[in-house]
């Protein structure tokens, strides 16, 4: 399959229409114009980061590809012994930018510590965001990493993050944009900045759970996000679905549970709007990282039932 690419998976993805929503690709995708959730811990317990010079290494390193391979950062924090990274491809090499990223920082440290072996665990984590919820959720996980580390108790201070760009009411000169994800909560700059700042501080009582320990964490979080901000997120969840109802958007910032109950509940008929919402129900799971053979396991049909529904017309 050649480095992990999967275009036939994405190939699926965008024909199911309609549905604007987060993906766990088993394999790497690599297409222009994915917003990609990136992320890159040590191997071990050892730091990735000693010396301030460390981080600004890196900074340089993910600078300058944002120049070389063409990507727009929405957002970073770059942490002792792991790296966010919140990126939009506009050409096919996300392969080639990460493994640039990854390979000129360990070599980089390797030489000026004077050490061998494999700085990195392993091969980086992509989650795809196709869905403006989770773009918002993610950069909030991201900025608050620091915090729930417990090195800062206010987001905008961590010094290796880009948190103090969305926290700035005049835009400053930096390869990362934050206008992409502040604009989905006003076009007014400054409301903007205020909205977020307050999702920011609220949002840490929201339990932030470890991705690299917990698969889903991010999901999840932006669901409890969802339930304390419900008309910030519902409002963002209409605007990019606008097909979307209530209920709709109820499914989409609730835990996996929900959305099957929300399945077994529905009426055994084949009016087109238990049809529409039964399809929603299965492409919400697929979007959490199920398979379709996990699906039709967890709402207890069949998988050419799965099969059938997804492949179903609204």
């Amino acid at each position: 399959m050649g480095n992990g690419d999967c275009d036939m998976e994405y190939g699926e993805l965008k024909d199911i229409s309609g549905v604007q929503r987060i993906f766990r690709a088993r394999f790497k995708l690599d297409q222009p114009g994915l917003i990609s959730h990136i992320t890159q811990r040590a191997a071990g317990k050892e730091p990735l980061f000693v010396e301030d010079n460390d981080y600004l290494a890196m900074l340089g390193i993910l600078k300058k590809s944002a120049e070389e391979y063409k990507l727009r950062y929405f957002a970073l924090c770059i942490m002792r012994n792991h790296v966010h990274i919140l990126i939009k491809t506009q050409e096919k090499n996300l392969f080639e930018a990460m493994r640039y990223i990854f390979s000129r920082y360990a070599l980089w440290f390797n030489k000026k510590y004077q050490r061998k072996g494999h700085l990195f665990a392993g091969p980086y984590r992509q989650s795809v965001c196709l869905d403006s919820v989770y773009l918002l959720a993610a950069s909030v996980y991201i900025h608050l990493n620091p915090v729930r580390a417990g090195l800062v108790d206010d987001g905008s201070k961590y010094r290796w993050s880009s948190c103090r760009l969305y926290c700035n009411e005049k835009p400053v000169k930096s390869f990362v944009e934050p206008w992409p994800v502040l604009e989905l909560l006003d076009q007014d700059r400054i409301i903007a900045v205020r909205q977020y700042g307050v999702i920011l501080r609220e949002g840490r009582a929201a339990k932030q759970e470890n991705l690299f320990e917990k698969k889903g964490a991010v999901e999840r979080f932006c669901g409890r996000l969802g339930e304390m901000f419900p008309s910030i997120f519902e409002r963002i969840a209409k605007a990019s679905s606008p097909g979307f109802n209530k209920n709709d958007t109820e499914m989409m910032l609730n835990p996996v549970e929900k959305l099957t109950k929300k399945f077994q509940d529905l009426p055994s008929t084949r009016k087109p709007e238990t049809r529409k919402a039964r399809k929603y129900i299965v492409e919400q799971l697929l979007a959490r990282g199920f398979n379709q053979t996990q699906i039709a396991a967890n709402l207890k049909v069949s998988r050419k039932t799965v099969y059938n529904i997804l492949n179903s017309e609204r």
